[in-house]
């Protein structure tokens, strides 16, 4: 058995990755920016690819035989550096490679990379991938097209979220797909982990099957067991507007799969051929329809697919609800606001504690729009609105029976923030 390094070990295929080679006996590492809290049989290191030195891989990559490369991003965005990662990060983990002595770098680039691509992701990916093949160490280079299975991630998982719509938008200017399953990007990982077996390849991987993207969401929502949905043909407009919605978002530290980059990318489609991957390995790509039906939908399956497109309606909704809150207590309510606190016997306490819960709202909306501190906001949002059911059970009680329900709202607004934090999570 091996000992073999994984980078970007909790993405969609990392995760599978890490899991069959742990569970084939092999000691595994896996490197991420953020590592799961299991404990198992794999060894967790934290690192940033795009921030990683020298010194760092050295440690990491001691007695490494076979290093497996599965981190990427999508776009630029203050929580993703496309150049840190596909360019100068590979460069750094090319060179501790060499230095170390590893024996095959296997990495995951994008079907479609080579030349000038419509993007930074596909010209960053390209870059990266002429840089590892000019390196002299042994490496395998991976291009797969859309990666669909179990579970979902990304492009795949916003298509099954889709799928879980009943009414489908379908969005203009989709390049024709040939999906490729992940258990048969696996099997191409295993193969490779063989140093018997030749390197210094490059293999498209796609499935044997050319679908439009409007066609896998319908396969997908077949496979969920829901009857058709209603298509609905997007205006070029308001997909524009969904796309620039996705790119403020990620500006955001989230990472939307409906972005700029993603609209450009489909557009140009995800359809290579894969008889060289065949030759070379043996695998013969199997069709989507054939992997879904191998695995029963289960009712998670259905929840996943109906929350997807609901969880940023939720987060949305509660960043409009924090500071339209804050601003109306600190604006047009202000006055409102004070003479309520005063008849609620605070006297002048009231002005500071109209002020003081206005400010209180808007910190916890912009902490719950703001990525990295989302989880922390949504708990103090909980922790707010419970001080405000307290006070308001203590100074008004009669807000209980209040015909707009003041304070029996606080009941839903705390039972929707615990449904954000159960879905906040978006990586193993």
């Amino acid at each position: 058995m091996s000992r073999i390094v994984v980078v970007g070990a909790t993405g969609l295929v990392g995760t599978k990755v890490v899991a069959r080679l742990a569970a084939l006996g092999h000691a595994v590492t896996g490197v991420a920016r953020s590592v799961p809290r299991t404990v198992g049989v794999v060894t967790w290191q934290r690192m940033d690819l795009a921030k990683a030195g020298a010194a760092d891989w050295d440690s990491v990559l001691r007695g490494a035989e076979v290093v497996v490369n599965c981190a990427g991003a999508l776009q630029d965005s203050p929580a993703d550096d496309l150049g840190g990662v596909h360019t100068k990060g590979l460069a750094e983990l090319v060179a501790a490679c060499r230095r170390g002595g590893v024996a095959r770098l296997i990495h995951f680039s994008a079907m479609g990379v080579g030349g000038e691509g419509p993007t930074t992701f596909s010209r960053s990916k390209s870059a990266g991938d002429e840089a590892l093949m000019a390196s002299g160490i042994d490496y395998v280079i991976l291009r797969p097209s859309v990666i669909l299975g179990h579970p979902a991630g990304g492009a795949s998982a916003l298509i099954r979220g889709l799928a879980g719509l009943p009414l489908l938008p379908v969005m203009p200017e989709t390049g024709p797909l040939r999906p490729v399953a992940l258990d048969d990007i696996l099997e191409t990982v295993l193969a490779y982990i063989d140093p018997r077996r030749p390197g210094r390849v490059v293999l498209d991987m796609s499935g044997p099957e050319t679908l439009s993207f409007v066609e896998l969401v319908r396969l997908n929502r077949r496979w969920l067991g829901l009857p058709p949905a209603r298509e609905v043909a997007v205006p070029a407009v308001l997909a524009a507007l969904a796309y620039r919605f996705g790119d403020a978002a990620s500006q955001l530290g989230w990472r939307p799969a409906v972005r700029t980059t993603a609209r450009l990318e489909v557009a140009r489609g995800a359809a290579g051929d894969s008889r060289v991957w065949t030759e070379a390995t043996g695998i013969i790509p199997r069709r989507i329809e054939a992997v879904l039906q191998a695995r029963p939908p289960s009712v998670q399956d259905r929840w996943f697919a109906r929350l997807y497109m609901l969880k940023p309606v939720i987060f949305v909704s509660l960043v409009l609800f924090w500071v339209g809150s804050g601003l109306a207590s600190l604006g047009p309510g202000y006055g409102g606001g004070v003479t309520m606190m005063r008849e609620a016997g605070t006297g002048w306490l009231a002005p500071l504690i109209v002020a003081g819960g206005g400010i209180a709202d808007l910190v916890v909306g912009v902490g719950i729009a703001w990525r990295r501190t989302t989880r922390r906001a949504l708990q103090a949002g909980i922790a707010v609105t419970s001080a405000y059911a307290v006070a308001g059970t203590v100074l008004t009680p009669a807000l209980w029976l209040d015909p707009l329900a003041a304070l029996l709202k606080t009941l839903p607004i705390v039972a929707l923030m615990l449904a954000a934090l159960a879905i906040l999570e978006e990586r193993s």
